[in-house]
């Protein structure tokens, strides 16, 4: 038996793209205006450990409350009205699930934004299971943490897991648990360390044969 696990963000919706422009444009100006902040240093991270690794590292100028308000209203908009799905994800999933292969989103986003990509593409029951870092008393990416958990969850051992992971953090978390990591190279990360993954795509439909041809 196999799994793959999914990350949402930057891989099944192209939601990357619009968290690094709210984050350049909106959040770190109000949080860190007197810092400039890389943003692969926050990229795979669940929003309120962001807070937290920005008030450590460098000291924040809003309130914890206001920094999570300002990211519940902007994913509100990115995932209802403004992401795309990624080609032949429905396709994808089929194929998997007639090869009996276990599937999951395994995302760092909280379970109500999970909850409105799936209702916005019509992927309710599509994955086996549904993973939010917030199921995880733990260290966020790129601790391996929620891999770890998602391969127990499943029930299936994390090196028979296949990852596919778009961050520099999520796909050194998908490494570090051991699983057989594909990672997606999207525009939205520019140049990051990719050096951990088993291999590196830069299409759905290259993804997608990664993927098959792993768990055939």
């Amino acid at each position: 038996m196999s799994a793959v696990l999914f990350d949402m963000d930057g891989v099944l919706v192209d939601s990357e793209d619009y968290w690094v422009q709210f984050e350049r444009a909106e959040i770190l100006p109000a949080a860190v205006p007197d810092d400039d902040v890389d943003l692969a240093e926050l990229s795979g991270m669940n929003y309120r450990d962001i807070y937290d690794y920005l008030e450590e590292e460098y000291g924040t100028a809003i309130s914890r409350e206001e920094f999570v308000e300002r990211f519940r209203e902007a994913a509100e908009e990115i995932y209802t009205e403004q992401v795309s799905l990624l080609d032949g994800t429905h396709d994808l999933l089929e194929r998997l699930d007639d090869r009996d292969v276990s599937t999951a989103v395994v995302s760092s986003s909280p379970h109500d934004w999970i909850d409105m990509v799936i209702a916005r593409f019509g992927l309710e029951g599509a994955f086996d299971h549904v993973i939010s870092a917030d199921d995880v008393e733990a260290a966020s990416k790129p601790a391996p943490d929620v891999f770890e958990h998602a391969a127990e969850e499943i029930g299936v051992p994390a090196e028979e897991c296949v990852v596919v992971e778009d961050s520099e953090n999520g796909i050194e978390a998908a490494a570090r648990a051991g699983t057989y990591v594909v990672a997606y190279r999207i525009d939205a990360h520019g140049d990051i360390d990719r050096s951990s993954a088993d291999v590196v795509v830069d299409s759905p439909a290259a993804l997608r044969e990664r993927v098959l041809e792993r768990v055939s």
